[in-house]
């Protein structure tokens, strides 16, 4: 029914080479979203004073680059209920991409984070769980 292409495509210069150019997995693509997120959040968790989820969330930046996170210690000035907002919102990123990886520590410290967000933004008492 269909006729096959046989001429190269119009897309592809003809002294182009594939290995020229560095190409990464899709782990290794997600492992540096993952670890974007992650850095996000522990910025606003640093902000929030919440030293040890910072710890925890640090050492997970560090598994998943190699090296040790650089600590962010410049303040935004936004009220606390923002910075539970965007943290909430950041952890949810983490744990979407956490979950599409397969990573499950990533995952179940990020869905922590997002409870610990959720219970401070309703004003539960139970907020210092990291």
């Amino acid at each position: 029914m269909y006729e096959p292409i046989r001429t190269k495509s119009v897309h592809r210069m003809a002294d182009d080479t594939r290995n020229d150019i560095p190409h990464r997995s899709r782990g290794e693509e997600l492992d540096i979203q993952l670890a974007g997120h992650l850095a996000a959040l522990l910025a606003v968790t640093d902000e929030l004073g919440e030293t040890a989820a910072g710890e925890l969330i640090a050492r997970q930046v560090a598994r998943l680059r190699g090296a040790p996170p650089a600590r962010h210690a410049g303040l935004s000035g936004d009220p606390a209920e923002a910075l539970h907002r965007k943290a909430h919102a950041l952890a949810g990123r983490a744990l979407v991409v956490a979950a599409s990886r397969a990573d499950t520590a990533a995952a179940i410290l990020a869905a922590e984070r997002m409870d610990a967000h959720a219970a401070a933004l309703s004003g539960d008492p139970l907020v210092a769980a990291p």
